[in-house]
């Protein structure tokens, strides 16, 4: 029930395809579990022919989500990956303690649905999309003419990679930032596949910092399971800043120690052309 109401309510539509390749049933359950959906909430979905799906009505009201945008992000993020519950406790070892955890609250950043919807929209329809942008350098809501193609997380933030036709280039953003009401305007002209540094793999190689002591450099080159002393780690040119960023290595200025550093950066010549300040 909550996986049909998010692909219904972010992605515009859902049917029974959807639910037999996430759950790897039969389109008979699927359809079992469709049925069962429009029987309890029977004023949310109609079928639409064009689309082949089932889609929001007008008066759609949200009974099994919560409508935050970062809850599709989150099952987005998750896709591919085994979530194993490490909380329960097995009824024949009640005398053990059960292992437990937990993680850190963070702020969230609240995106809008209507502008999530037309984001996820301009991205399965391969649509431009007219929007209002602001940012830190231009605090004022400016109109920009996007055409995105991907969703990235990194670290605390959201962004969505797009073809920015203003700057004539693809570039980063934050999804909280955006503006307005977004309106669909035509076939995009940019694809993921133009997106030069989207496409381009780069390997980032990292070692101790060598302020630190044979001893200390040792906890670290374990730390990271390195080999022959070294932490090489692939990934795309668009992302090496962000990559970075979440392993707090600076590329100008290192910490006040090397404890606090921990990791630098030693083949930085070849990474500085994608870096957002080189």
């Amino acid at each position: 029930m909550w996986l049909i109401e998010l692909l219904a309510w972010w992605q515009g539509r859902v049917n029974a395809t959807d639910l037999s390749r996430h759950f790897t049933i039969s389109r008979t359950q699927a359809n079992k579990y469709m049925q069962r959906y429009r029987a309890l909430f029977p004023h949310n979905l109609d079928y639409c022919k064009t689309s082949k799906g089932f889609v929001p009505q007008s008066n759609f009201s949200l009974r099994c989500i919560s409508g935050d945008a970062s809850e599709y992000l989150d099952w987005l993020d998750q896709q591919g990956l085994t979530v194993f519950n490490t909380s329960g406790r097995n009824s024949q070892q009640s005398d053990q303690q059960p292992i437990t955890h937990t993680s850190l609250t963070l702020p969230k950043r609240q995106v809008s649905p209507l502008i999530m919807r037309a984001l996820v929209s301009a991205i399965r329809t391969r649509q431009r999309l007219e929007i209002g942008y602001v940012s830190l350098s231009t605090p004022d809501d400016q109109g920009r003419v996007i055409q995105p193609h991907t969703f990235v997380k990194t670290g605390l933030r959201w962004h969505l990679r797009a073809y920015d036709e203003g700057h004539k280039a693809f570039r980063d953003f934050v999804l909280s930032r955006f503006r307005g009401e977004p309106v669909l305007s035509g076939p995009a002209t940019h694809a993921q596949c133009q997106d030069s540094s989207w496409n381009t793999q780069v390997e980032l190689i990292f070692e101790p910092d060598p302020r630190l002591s044979h001893a200390q450099r040792q906890v670290i080159e374990h730390d990271y399971q390195m080999q022959n002393r070294q932490l090489r780690l692939i990934t795309r040119a668009a992302l090496a800043q962000y990559l970075l960023q979440e392993m707090q290595v600076s590329t100008k200025v290192l910490a006040g120690s090397g404890a606090a550093q921990q990791l630098i950066l030693v083949n930085i010549d070849d990474i500085k052309p994608w870096l957002f300040d080189s």
